[in-house]
């Protein structure tokens, strides 16, 4: 009988994982000898980093034809629960009201969503998020539809919850999106726009959302989010139809259901080569892995460049750990932080103090073709296998480096 590694999750973790693991199962000739299963709700690639962007509906990425060349078997459902000690995993779907299937090892995939806090009231009702398709494009429907709206400042207004990393990407893509006349306002607590970012690419923002007309309310949280407006914690009243929440995400509840150790974002601690240490046929990756991206104590984030690789290792590691293969250990020392600035163009930060090394229309360039191109999986069955490799994604600086020069190279 066939062993079976389950792979929770269709994103860049998940997708890899299945990648990864088929590539060495080939590579030892054991892909007969076990059987590779993602499981998710639709075969379909949500590519979140682009969910800022108009029509939103199109950023998917059809992974069915991928997964049919390649061997890796799709089961449509929703994970509801898993059960390390029977090693089940218990799921519904469409067309089946619930439905289980057990595993020899699983790889953790199922990434994140957006945090509505208790504490802000209405924020649930009210606000709306990108966090997902059917969010963004309930939104871009909305922003739409404005126009055919009786004029009001609450119309012409609209506020970004949150200054970080999205906040920030949507506040100054929604300038082109909304027209100059619009009123755009980024709302955060902290006393500086981007402030886990750090001071790298700060004056490269603060210039872009000057120049966009951007206003920045910060120093003062949102209190509470009703149909006519925003109610900062400082008393400000911004009258508003449309309220953005982007501050916060929480990893899968999933990570619930394996006994580990989990830290403030709900993330399970894992070992160097993402297995759960109480769990030993369990691994993790993506948004719902916490682990050291380098010896110098940096987290792995909550982003796509660390999924990439981190769904890579997980899935090899599955593989390997069944077939009796050495495990590598995930390590990823380099990290750009690559940022949006709408019109303005964007920044790059290089090492994790994001100091600034390109800005404006080539930094801009580069943020295009990762978002357009390189984040997207080969259509090929042999490609996609051969980049699974876990060894060839490690360095970010070189991959950096080749990016550059092909930007540079490009038309």
């Amino acid at each position: 009988m066939s062993r079976r590694i389950i792979i929770i999750g269709a994103g860049f973790a998940g997708l890899w994982s299945a990648l990864s693991a088929k590539r060495l199962l080939q590579l030892h000739n054991k892909d007969k000898d076990v059987e590779i299963v993602v499981v998710a709700p639709k075969p379909l690639l949500v590519v979140r980093p682009r969910l800022y962007e108009s029509n939103p509906s199109a950023m998917v990425h059809e992974l069915g034809p991928l997964f049919q060349a390649t061997g890796v078997r799709f089961v449509e459902g929703l994970v509801k629960s898993i059960d390390t000690s029977k090693k089940t995993i218990f799921y519904t779907s469409e067309t089946t009201a619930a439905a289980q299937m057990g595993y020899d090892r699983l790889v953790l995939a199922a990434g994140s969503s957006v945090v509505h806090p208790k504490g802000v009231e209405g924020v649930s009702d009210y606000a709306f998020d990108i966090d997902s398709i059917a969010s963004a494009s309930k939104l871009d429907l909305h922003l739409r539809n404005r126009e055919s709206l009786p004029p009001s400042a609450a119309r012409d207004t609209v506020v970004v919850c949150g200054a970080g990393f999205t906040g920030i990407e949507l506040a100054t893509e929604l300038r082109s999106r909304l027209g100059p006349s619009a009123g755009i306002v980024l709302v955060d607590g902290s006393d500086e726009v981007g402030s886990q970012l750090g001071p790298g690419p700060r004056p490269a923002i603060i210039k872009a959302l000057r120049e966009l007309r951007v206003d920045v309310e910060l120093g003062s949280g949102i209190a509470s989010i009703d149909s006519a407006g925003v109610t900062l914690r400082s008393g400000e009243r911004i009258h508003t139809t449309t309220a953005i929440w982007t501050a916060g995400v929480q990893a899968t509840h999933l990570t619930q259901q394996i006994s580990a150790e989990r830290d403030p974002l709900g993330r399970i601690c894992v070992d160097a080569t993402l297995c759960v240490p109480a769990t030993r046929d369990v691994f993790v990756a993506g948004d719902a892995a916490h682990v050291l991206a380098d010896p110098a104590g940096q987290l792995a984030l909550m982003c796509c460049q660390h999924a990439l690789l981190l769904g890579r290792v997980a899935g090899h590691n599955a593989a390997a750990d069944l077939i009796d293969e050495p495990k590598v250990d995930y390590s990823q020392k380099a990290y750009n932080c690559c940022l949006d600035l709408g019109a303005y163009g964007a920044v790059i930060g290089q090492g994790w103090k994001r100091d600034i090394v390109l800005e404006g229309d080539l930094a801009k360039r580069v943020k295009k073709y990762i978002n357009g191109t390189l984040i997207y999986p080969p259509t090929e069955a042999d490609e996609a296998l051969a980049s699974a490799d876990p060894s060839l994604y490690g360095n970010s600086d070189e991959l950096f480096r080749q990016m550059l020069a092909t930007v540079q190279g490009l038309p």
